[in-house]
């Protein structure tokens, strides 16, 4: 990962730029990085990564949506049913 202070991205945006589109870069002020620059496929692919985390959320029953205790219920109802059918 680069690093360029803000001064730097004001007096050399280009060779800012030029690395950004090239991998990460950070840009900090006062010795602290504050922004974070990146190509746009790194950005996706973190962003896809975030999306797939937040789609395997676990809950205790009491905090599950509805959707997922009525699919839960029909599930369970559906192996009774069967289960009844086979006796």
């Amino acid at each position: 990962m680069r690093e360029f202070s803000f001064s730097d991205l004001s007096r050399r945006s280009g060779d800012v730029l030029e690395a950004a589109m090239a991998g990460k870069v950070s840009l900090a002020k006062r010795g602290k990085a504050k922004v974070m620059m990146m190509p746009i496929h790194e950005y996706e692919r973190l962003e896809r990564m975030a999306s797939a985390r937040r789609a395997r959320n676990a809950f205790t029953l009491a905090e599950a949506p509805d959707e997922d205790i009525e699919n839960l219920t029909a599930g369970f109802q559906q192996i009774l049913d069967e289960t009844t059918s086979d006796r």
